[in-house]
């Protein structure tokens, strides 16, 4: 209060713009740090905004309090009884200072020059891109003066003059006319007769009427000194003596208010622009994982939720082969989606609803000039952006040509190609005719590209399921196949029905020094069933008996004719189980589940055995290698296990209850697992442990699965501590499959053959290999270890 009334009218101004600045500052702070719900901008002081109320209050003058607040927007009549000019001139940068709208500060900013400076008219130009955008260094476009509001009175109405630059206002390039010569120089002009300056041009008032003879035109510059706009005041009213001194001086500093107001409302309408596109980007994100089965549906939750961000009468997508795609030859086109915007249909159904896509047709993808357009963008891999569709003078001659070929109304065209995570074309994307009719800026272009990601990877991920999908049913096809021809021959399987199986006194099944090579085929399979009939399998877990004896045909189908481990091996190691079960007494710890399990186990044990083991599968990397990380084999046995399992006429486990039939697989895998060697030695030290500290309670579950597991590899092995002729044979068979194993390492990996043992030498080279398994298994694997 003390200032105002010190200080002259000047310096208090002077005071009051300085103020002002900080206070502008603060407020484009404001703006780059909240949205625009959040936005809280700080308060002026009120000794600089209302000094007339100030003073009066010292004066004891209390009428102050019930004064009308200050409206410089409209014809307000209190600021007739403003009369001064610092009072004036504060409370319109007060009206300007937190006005987002670029258009209406643009308005406010003219009006309220109009009344400092008593001129008929102005306008406002702002510096952009010849493509709309705000111009900036990064640009690539020529910068052009865009009248923003054009020939504004202090008495224009906003829409109406907001209608009016958008019909007669044309683009200034820069340099141009008084106002393009402002923004090039970045000094003002001051003209008192229009027409006797020869940068001035008459076509504006030929066009529209007015006839023009005073000029004021400053321009606006930001902080680091580049221009903004340009403000152009028109005819100074009473005087032909046009603009004085004083008002170029009052114009300019109302203009640097003026340039930081239009910074904040371009900064706010960024801030909008990437809140609006970050929160698509997120639906489209959505709609990616909600929707993968169907790349139509996909298609449609996607445009839902991009339309209102993409602004445009027509928008087309255009899927391509994805083969074809990765491999470069000609893009094929095999389905398109478009969709058509109604504005008026749009306004009545709500932006919510989902919106209808339509599937072109195969004549539509092959006969329309927009799918030429479409696979001219695939082939060249470039972003196509034309305003003026009659204008192809900066388009190659082949795209000047597919453009001639359409033949709808088209005043914008936008393309640009979609890619996968491969960099792989697999679509395209158009855009046609933007609803407000303006031109297809720079960041319309980012948006699409944004929009064009989010394709990419739904177009991947559809036709990655799609692919999946095909794998599926091949394999489901496969299988079923696989199945068919692993199963027993129907006539075998009445014959194993039919015929009577002698008992197992007969094949001496509960001896260890069974021996199966005077057994015929049909005999081996009827050893089994005499295991199943002694056990009481059949009628305990009501195995229906022709499905028993054509499983066990099958299993014996799907061994390969190798030379060892083939389906005599596992009748073999079947019949070790079942003597240690019955003649060593290991019953006793096991349930009737039990056993079923552990005979199945022995029986699939090396189903589709190629006589290979699993260091050479990971040597070759075979396809087992790359679906069974460790224990290869054994896991390809369990799998062919469950294969012949699954097939109905194979299932000897359907009558099992749920919990019997999960307790039958767990153990079943188990067993299988087991006869990796490498498993075994990992657990032997603990099952011998046990052993000898008398720490075992084979009802206990988790040690029940180490005694099968131990009891599969003995199995496995028996033939060791068999009768040496018995051992003579097998060894022989076991090595001239091993050797057959070296051959093929020499043949695929170029690996140094193994030396092949002589016969005489074959004992020693059996004792060698298995000594350390069969060791532990019989209690010698040591001093003082010897039973």
């Amino acid at each position: 209060m003390i200032l105002r009334r010190w200080v002259t009218s000047e310096a208090y101004l002077s005071i009051c713009v300085l103020l002002l600045a900080v206070y502008s500052v603060l407020i484009l702070q404001s703006v780059k740090t909240t949205s625009s719900r959040q936005l809280c901008l700080p308060a002026l002081p009120v000794f600089i905004l209302f000094p007339r109320l100030i003073r009066d209050r010292v004066a004891g003058n209390e009428s102050w309090i019930h004064a009308p607040p200050v409206d410089v927007l409209g014809v307000a009549p209190e600021m007739a009884e403003v009369t001064d000019q610092s009072d004036v001139f504060l409370s319109m940068v007060q009206d300007i200072a937190t006005e987002l709208d670029l258009h209406q500060l643009c308005h406010k900013i003219l009006v309220n020059v109009g009344r400092l400076t008593a001129a008929d008219r102005g306008s406002l130009f702002l510096v952009e891109s010849v493509n709309g955008d705000h111009f900036s260094e990064e640009d690539l476009g020529t910068p052009y003066l865009v009248p923003k509001l054009f020939d504004v009175t202090v008495d224009s109405d906003f829409d109406d003059t907001l209608l009016k630059a958008a019909l007669e206002a044309q683009p200034i390039p820069l340099g141009s006319g008084i106002a393009g010569h402002v923004a090039l120089t970045k000094s003002g002009l001051r003209i008192v007769d229009a027409y006797r300056d020869e940068r001035f041009l008459s076509e504006v008032d030929k066009r529209t009427g007015y006839v023009t003879h005073s000029i004021l035109c400053l321009p606006i510059l930001d902080r680091q000194g580049g221009v903004v706009g340009v403000a152009q005041m028109v005819n100074k009213k009473g005087t032909l003596d046009g603009f004085t001194s004083s008002d170029e001086e009052i114009f300019r500093r109302y203009l640097c208010f003026a340039g930081i107001g239009i910074q904040n409302a371009r900064l706010f309408l960024r801030v909008q622009n990437e809140k609006q596109r970050n929160q698509v980007l997120l639906g489209l994100a959505q709609s990616i994982f909600q929707e993968q089965t169907s790349l139509k549906k996909l298609v449609e939750l996607m445009m839902a939720n991009a339309r209102n961000y993409l602004h445009c009468r027509r928008i087309v997508i255009y899927v391509f082969s994805p083969s074809e795609a990765s491999h470069g030859q000609e893009m094929d086109i095999t389905s398109g989606f478009e969709y058509i915007n109604d504005a008026s249909a749009s306004s009545q159904m709500g932006s919510s609803q989902q919106c209808e896509i339509n599937l072109l047709s195969s004549a539509q993808l092959q006969e329309s000039p927009f799918t030429h357009l479409a696979r001219f963008v695939a082939e060249k891999r470039q972003v196509i952006r034309i305003n003026e569709i009659s204008d192809y003078s900066d388009c190659c001659p082949e795209l000047a040509k597919l453009l001639r070929g359409v033949a709808a109304p088209i005043n914008q065209f936008l393309s640009l190609p979609i890619y996968n995570a491969q960099s792989a074309v697999v679509g395209v994307v158009q855009l046609l005719n933007k609803v407000d009719g303006k031109s297809f800026t720079s960041s319309d272009k980012l948006a699409v590209e944004s929009f064009a990601l989010f394709c990419g990877m739904a177009i991947h991920n559809t036709q990655t399921y799609e692919k999946v999908s095909k794998l599926s049913a091949k394999q489901k096809v496969a299988i079923e196949c696989l199945s068919y021809h692993s199963r027993a021959n129907e006539e075998d399987v009445e014959q194993l029905e039919n015929d009577v199986v002698p008992s197992a006194e007969y094949y001496n099944l509960t001896n260890y020094d069974f021996i199966d090579f005077e057994l015929s085929d049909l005999d081996t399979c009827k050893a089994v069933l005499r295991m199943f009939i002694h056990c009481d399998l059949i009628n305990t877990f009501h195995i229906p008996y022709k499905v028993l004896c054509r499983w066990i045909l099958s299993v014996k189908k799907n061994y390969r004719p190798v030379k060892y481990h083939n389906w005599r091996h596992a009748l073999n190691v079947a019949q070790t189980m079942f003597a240690l079960l019955k003649t060593g007494k290991m019953e006793q710890f096991m349930t009737d589940l039990d056993i079923l399990s552990l005979l199945v186990a022995c029986l699939c044990h090396d189903l589709d055995h190629r006589g290979t083991n699993n260091a050479f599968q990971s040597k070759v990397m075979s396809p087992l290698a790359v679906l069974y990380s460790t224990s290869t084999m054994e896991h390809h046995h369990l799998d062919q296990c469950i294969m012949i399992l699954s097939e109905e006429s194979n299932n000897i486990l359907q009558s099992l209850s749920p919990v019997q039939y999960r307790t039958a697989m767990h153990l079943i895998e188990h067993a299988i697992l087991s006869t990796d060697l490498a498993v075994y030695f990992r657990k032997k030290n603990r099952f011998i442990d046990m052993v000898e500290n008398g720490e075992f309670d084979w009802q206990d579950p988790d040690q029940k699965l180490l005694l099968c597991g131990m009891m599969m590899t003995g199995c496995d092995v028996s033939a060791i501590a068999k009768p040496w002729s018995i051992q003579h044979r097998v060894a022989k068979l076991v090595a001239e499959e091993f050797f057959e194993q070296g051959d093929m390492e020499k043949l695929q990996l170029n690996e140094t053959p193994i030396v092949r043992v002589l016969p005489l030498h074959v004992p020693f080279w059996w004792f060698k290999r298995y000594n350390v398994v069969f060791a532990v298994i019989t209690g010698n694997d040591g001093p003082g270890r010897e039973r």
